[in-house]
């Protein structure tokens, strides 16, 4: 028997009128989802034996035996974590692959580290519900200069420059300020206090002219890929730094001096103190400054070329993806035997110094680099968790790195992903995601499989030339 307009309505009066929650056009009943003798995990802890209940695109209760309407779609058991974030992604512009292939993994959150006019559209047809996808954080144009690596961006010579590029990143409708790598210490001051005034938040890579910790008293939230890590934790730093200013730059070949800094930061994280890198932490806590390591991207660029090749999920990426890759990682793949003992060291130091700053409380976030090199949309912020836990962070702390600290609770937005195994016995069981919820849409295991149908015939289909390196 089908349950009445009046039944349901009488029903969320009574349980949801405390949050507020009603249907929002009058004549039209909710769609009721019930997730029953769920174990829910979020950053409050562990709830076993919960049903949460959910009315169109909203959590409406949240308990133990509650009532359900007739007509409920119920889902019985299993493991409940509130929705994904991956907080650094290039690639939203593609949108039939990028956004379906996070909401099949259980990403209902992403942060788009390089933005455009069109991305800033596609934002706003997701809000709106006209286009089905993870919320969308987008960050300005990327912000360098007086060189880059980056053919694409926006080149900031002076400060004053630098303080034009955030107002026109603000008023183009940017989340936060991008900056990058190459930025001197008067620009990117600039920058800072511009964000300051326009109330805008940047973030990005630490710039090799710049220490992270004093990048960080700047007002820099967020530091990606590890970058500046090992300079900043140094025994020596002074002379390292010095070689970084004395280093002649090639304008016709940037990425040749940012090849060499890299070099110098694995030289670095050979003479680790933990007492520098406990004054770090210190100030990074002080500042609100996270790490968002993207382990997966640095992984890749720390492997031989054909490490990844063979990977099934290519099937999922544009079909120009695997030329396009193979040709980035000829520029940063190690060669030599002795360069690729080298750098998976280096890798395994980076992981360490993650893991330690995590311990000394700074925030580390999950972000996966998606669109680089064997960085796949959606299937990589598993990958990511993984390397987390192997770096030394608990399954528990990796997932309140993935899901942003979230806490479940009535009213909030019904973003959740059912799992069939326990992540906190084991964080691969991520992978095991049996339904997603998004948006109002109960995303199972048929559904999960036509999207990812679509995109595999979506990723043989023709695309726009795109940026060639990414970031």
């Amino acid at each position: 028997m089908t349950t009445t307009r009046r039944e349901v309505l009488g029903w969320l009066a009574g349980l949801g009128a405390a949050a507020g929650l009603l249907p929002r056009e009058a004549g039209a009943s909710p769609r009721v989802t019930a997730l029953r003798g769920a174990t829910l995990i979020d950053s409050s802890g562990v709830r076993p034996n919960t049903t949460i209940v959910l009315a169109d695109d909203r959590i409406l209760a949240i308990g133990r035996d509650l009532p359900l309407p007739r007509g409920s779609t119920v889902l019985e058991g299993r493991f409940v974590i509130p929705g994904l974030w991956d907080m650094h992604v290039h690639g939203a512009f593609l949108d039939r692959i990028t956004l379906p292939l996070c909401l099949v993994n259980g990403v209902t959150g992403i942060r788009e580290m390089w933005g455009f006019p069109p991305i800033y559209e596609l934002r706003g047809q997701i809000e709106r519900g006209e286009v089905l996808g993870p919320r969308l954080v987008v960050g300005s144009a990327i912000i360098d200069g007086p060189h880059s690596t980056l053919p694409g961006a926006l080149i900031a010579t002076t400060p004053d420059e630098g303080r034009q590029a955030v107002r026109d990143a603000k008023a183009q409708g940017a989340d936060f300020v991008k900056v990058y790598s190459y930025l001197d210490l008067p620009t990117l001051t600039a920058i800072a206090d511009e964000c300051a005034r326009q109330a805008i938040t940047f973030a990005g890579h630490c710039s090799n002219h710049v220490p992270l910790g004093d990048a960080s008293d700047l007002g820099q939230k967020t530091f990606e890929h590890m970058y500046g890590l090992s300079f900043a934790t140094s025994t020596r730093e002074t002379q390292l730094r010095q070689a970084i200013a004395d280093l002649p730059l090639d304008p016709a070949n940037s990425f040749a001096w940012f090849k060499q800094v890299l070099e110098f930061e694995r030289q670095a994280a050979l003479t680790h103190s933990r007492s520098k890198a406990v004054r770090l932490a210190n100030r990074l806590r002080r500042n609100n400054s996270a790490l968002c390591p993207t382990m997966v991207a640095m992984r890749v660029y720390s492997s031989p070329a054909d490490r990844f090749a063979n990977d099934p999920r290519m099937k999922y990426m544009p079909a120009f993806y695997r030329d396009l890759w193979r040709d980035q990682l000829k520029n940063w793949a190690p060669v030599s035997q002795q360069e690729i003992r080298q750098q998976a060291e280096f890798f395994r130091r980076r992981q360490d110094q993650v893991a330690e700053m995590h311990e000394h409380g700074v925030e580390v976030l999950a972000g996966t680099d998606a669109g680089n090199p064997y960085s796949f949309s959606g299937f990589s912020v598993h990958d990511e968790l993984e390397l987390l836990v192997e770096a030394g962070l608990s399954p528990k702390a990796v997932l309140k790195a993935a899901t942003r600290d979230a806490t479940v609770r009535p009213g909030d937005a019904a973003n959740l992903v059912v799992l069939d195994g326990d992540p906190l016995d084991d964080i691969r069981n991520t992978r095991r995601v049996h339904t997603v919820l998004a948006r109002g849409k109960v995303l199972g295991p048929v559904e999960r499989r036509t999207m990812l149908a679509d995109v595999e015939k979506a990723a043989q289909e023709p695309f726009p030339t795109v940026q060639r390196t990414c970031c």
